[in-house]
């Protein structure tokens, strides 16, 4: 369906404002639409639905510059100014996390031989909080002892929350708050509600989606992390659709279903 309609806003035969077929062509690919007054260039138009569109589908820069024979770095640039107003509306749109709360961190970059967990020396370490049954929220953190932890927990959460972690020391200043569940893998199974599965496996899906882009700048490392948070929040969306409220502000409106 959207393959269809960027097809059809791209070779001129809709308007990508109001999708009537009623349009004038004139010279260098310019369109006017006789019923809304639209104007708009089809090269230019065709750049931006094509990316988003290769974007939202999580290719990477490399296989969308070969499909669409555009520059590498300017495939490059685009996605990463996507990413940076996904960064932008997941700050303006971030709401406190309650109810059950998993927390852990993980730790992202390149392999240490011998060198696994907590032990990682020279890794970017993120904290994760995840809303069972909602969403998850992810920053990078300096260190992981309790003070660093604690104050983003706070920020990020209700008070009143019930907090699953593992046995690592650094979390047992939770006991701050209402409820504090700490969870030993090596001693037991899951027990009912008493696991941190669902984080964990957000850890195992995000640095499965980052091996594609065989290794990230530190410096750029935030732009995807948060891409990826967002991507998981919003699962179940139409993440196209989505995309083209926030990076293009609905400028596409012919896109636009139900």
């Amino acid at each position: 369906m959207i393959i269809e309609k960027i097809s059809q806003i791209t070779s001129g035969s809709i308007c990508k404002n109001c999708g009537s077929k009623n349009l004038y062509r004139f010279k260098e690919q310019r369109i006017r639409c006789k019923d809304c007054n639209e104007r708009y260039y089809l090269k230019q138009l065709s750049v931006d639905l094509w990316t988003l569109y290769y974007f939202s589908i999580e290719s990477t820069a490399n296989k969308t510059s070969k499909e669409l024979k555009l520059n590498y770095r300017t495939v490059l640039t685009r996605f990463n100014s996507y990413r940076r107003k996904i960064l932008r509306y997941q700050e303006e749109h971030f709401q406190v996390l309650g109810g059950e709360i998993e927390c852990d961190e993980s730790y992202f970059g390149g392999r240490r031989k011998y060198l696994r967990g907590r032990s990682k020396a020279n890794k970017i370490i993120v904290l994760g909080l995840l809303e069972r049954k909602g969403k998850i929220y992810t920053t990078i953190v300096e260190n992981v002892k309790a003070s660093s932890l604690l104050d983003e927990i706070k920020i990020k959460s209700e008070k009143s929350s019930v907090f699953y972690t593992d046995k690592f020391k650094s979390y047992k200043s939770l006991q701050f708050f209402r409820k504090h569940i700490q969870i030993d893998h090596q001693e037991r199974y899951v027990e009912g509600k008493n696991h941190i599965n669902g984080i964990e496996g957000f850890w195992s899906y995000a640095k499965e989606r980052l091996l594609k882009y065989h290794g990230v700048s530190k410096y750029n490392f935030i732009l995807y992390l948060k891409e990826l948070e967002f991507r998981f929040n919003n699962r179940k969306e139409n993440i196209f659709q989505l995309l083209n409220q926030i990076i293009f502000c609905n400028n596409y409106r012919t896109l636009i279903v139900g």
